[in-house]
């Protein structure tokens, strides 16, 4: 009696379930992504010039009090050590003590992360379905004058850089007009009104800065569609233009569109730093920036590692999507 090849298990399953196998496949992946993005950051936190302990007690301080510092952080110990030390805690959601303030790096991050997410959250609302109209809209009126003034405002809007947009903003509506406020200062107990004026500026900024990519992709995507069979199909049996696009052109164009729009999420999520700098949000962005010129490495870690995890996340979710969007995997033969 022959034994059954221990792969053919595995290749009989991805037969009978291609769609649950390509989803557990890109789980798997993610899930080894994480780790070696894990590894990348702590070894390149390691690499940085510099060394807390110099930091902390100045340039005066004796070598025996720079090696107490380093021996009461656990600086003395094997990196190796330190890293599956550092990603076990990380993994039961502890990153630590901070280095600067002595303080629960878990407990401030859950604090600026929600500050984080809240901003993100609303520029996402903005700028999602915006993005996707103006697409259809710049589809509809390919190559007249409302499609033309849509890739110029994007062009430009593309090429500036967000800390100079948010400068411009900031000139106009806090400056010259005294509309909006600056800085942008959220905190515990503020009301939500208060804290949708406090983040208008901010989030004005991430909507111009994703608008116009997302715009762009979903205008080539749907495009790529009209020229199917189907849809000069749909147009002959008198099919509106724009109700084609709405009805049979942008479902088909779903993975696609799904995968930019993650991307763009992803960015307001991760990209957040230079825009939170620029308007002094009390984020995450802003929380990395000032453990980085401290050398609080704890804090750096795990800011690092919690982008990280966010990027692959919704990366992870766009290709999912995208995979339960193809029908020749939902109803495989």
């Amino acid at each position: 009696m022959t034994s059954e090849p221990s792969g053919l298990p595995a290749r009989k399953f991805r037969e009978r379930y291609p769609l649950l196998a390509l989803i557990l496949q890109r789980l798997g992946l993610s899930g080894v992504l994480l780790l070696a993005v894990s590894v990348l950051i702590f070894a390149g936190v390691e690499a940085l010039p510099g060394d807390f302990a110099t930091t902390y007690l100045g340039q005066s301080a004796t070598p025996q009090a720079v090696e107490n510092i380093r021996s009461q952080l656990g600086l003395d110990r094997p990196v190796t050590t330190r890293y599956f030390e550092w990603l076990g805690n990380a993994l039961q959601g502890d990153f630590g003590t901070s280095w600067a303030s002595r303080n629960s790096v878990s407990e401030q991050i859950g604090n600026r992360l929600g500050n984080s997410l809240f901003l993100a959250f609303f520029a996402a609302l903005v700028s999602v379905p915006l993005a996707i109209i103006l697409g259809m809209v710049a589809v509809h009126f390919r190559n007249r004058i409302p499609d033309k003034i849509i890739n110029v405002i994007s062009l430009a809007a593309i090429s500036l850089p967000e800390f100079f947009i948010g400068y411009l903003l900031i000139l106009f509506f806090a400056v010259n007009l005294g509309l909006a406020t600056f800085p942008s200062t959220v905190f515990e107990g503020m009301g939500f009104l208060d804290r949708l004026k406090a983040i208008a500026l901010p989030a004005a900024t991430l909507v111009l800065v994703v608008l116009a990519h997302m715009m762009r992709m979903t205008r080539a995507a749907i495009l790529s569609v009209m020229s199917s069979a189907y849809m000069e199909t749909a147009e002959l049996k008198g099919l509106g233009a724009f109700r084609a696009i709405v009805k049979h052109a942008a479902p088909n164009a779903i993975a696609p569109i799904v995968n930019v729009v993650a991307l763009n999420l992803a960015y307001l999520v991760v990209g957040v730093v230079v825009v939170e700098v620029v308007f002094v949000y009390p984020g995450m962005g802003q929380y990395m920036v000032d453990a980085v010129t401290v050398r609080d490495m704890p804090v750096v870690q795990a800011c690092g590692l919690i982008f990280a995890a966010f990027y692959i996340l919704l990366n992870m979710l766009a290709d999912i999507i995208a995979i339960v969007a193809n029908p020749r995997l939902r109803h495989p033969r």
